[in-house]
């Protein structure tokens, strides 16, 4: 597939290149996360303002996790109950925390007019598969069965997430319709990781390699997966379910310039296959990774108020 570049995505590529900007793989985790925390202040865009923000504390066989609560300023309800996002960030199961996906988040729950709560899952490679998956399913678990306390219309649950945040939202609803978790009625897949064989053509395309590369992703699922056999569990590859059947409406989102890209689109269209109502759209200008740049990518802003659009829909 030829790629090019939206022109403001170019730009911002090549203002990444210019600063000398380091590859994840050539940093400990550690020092990665904190270049990722850094780059926000640069990309993010002003958040909106919401009725308030609070810090939870979600209990877990794993032991307690960090969480964040967003209710916006005009808030759907019915009944004095809302319907609420769990929102799994991205990172590649390694990056990524609370406060890089804050404004994210923030933007989510004022353009759906619902309660987001975002969780901070445990990380590899201090914490390897599964134990950002099994987290995913507490937190949700932990949100269904609070869900009066909360305000939270367990009718109108939904999961979602970005890149390793959209693998966790779709494993989350699988296990949910297998009796693992409460019910979901929607998922959110932005530009999710999906298949970790890292077969498809996409992988392999060079003008898909912008800011993540191929090599990076492997570098991600080195510190997650503990062997080559986590690839064939669908708790780490959604795409190897038995089936997709039963699940959920989804919204899928995938860039063109994003290695991920075909698995997502392959995911999707899986999804419609079986029988599942789907929304799909791609931003073929676009890298992995651009939804949270909206301070420097104006379709980030269009993607956050398109999917605010459809979550609108599910109530």
């Amino acid at each position: 597939m030829s790629v090019t570049l939206d022109p403001d995505a170019a730009l911002v590529y090549k203002a990444f290149q210019d600063a000398g900007r380091p590859a994840y793989e050539t940093l400990t985790p550690s020092e990665a996360r904190e270049y990722y925390r850094q780059a926000r202040l640069v990309t993010n865009p002003d958040p909106p303002l919401l009725k308030s923000v609070e810090p939870l504390a979600i209990t877990a066989p794993g032991g307690t996790i960090p969480a964040r609560i967003y209710r916006p300023g005009t808030l759907r309800q019915s009944n004095g109950l809302s319907p609420c996002l769990v929102f799994f960030h991205g990172g590649g199961w390694v990056i990524g925390d609370l406060d890089t996906h804050d404004v994210v988040c923030r933007k989510l729950a004022d353009e759906g007019q619902l309660i987001v709560i975002s969780v901070d899952y445990r990380r590899a490679p201090e914490h390897k598969f599964p134990a950002a998956v099994d987290d995913a399913i507490a937190a949700t678990a932990w949100v269904g069965d609070h869900a009066d306390q909360l305000g939270i219309d367990t009718a109108r649950l939904i999961v979602g997430g970005d890149s390793a945040g959209g693998n966790l939202a779709a494993v989350v609803a699988i296990a949910a319709r297998d009796g693992n978790g409460p019910s979901i009625s929607g998922q959110v897949l932005i530009y999710p990781a999906t298949d970790f064989a890292m077969t498809h053509p996409s992988h392999r395309e060079l003008e898909a390699s912008i800011l993540l590369t191929h090599s990076v992703i492997r570098w991600f699922a080195d510190h997650y997966l503990n062997d080559t056999s986590d690839i064939e569990n669908w708790r780490a590859s959604p795409a190897r379910a038995k089936t997709l059947a039963g699940l959920p409406p989804a919204y899928v989102v995938t860039a063109g310039a994003d290695p991920l890209r075909d698995e997502g689109e392959e995911y999707a269209k899986r999804l419609t296959d079986a029988g599942v109502a789907v929304t799909y759209q791609t931003f073929p200008g676009q890298f992995h990774g651009f939804f949270t740049m909206g301070k420097l990518l104006d379709q980030a802003n269009v993607a956050a108020r398109d999917i605010g659009a459809w979550l609108r829909t599910l109530s």
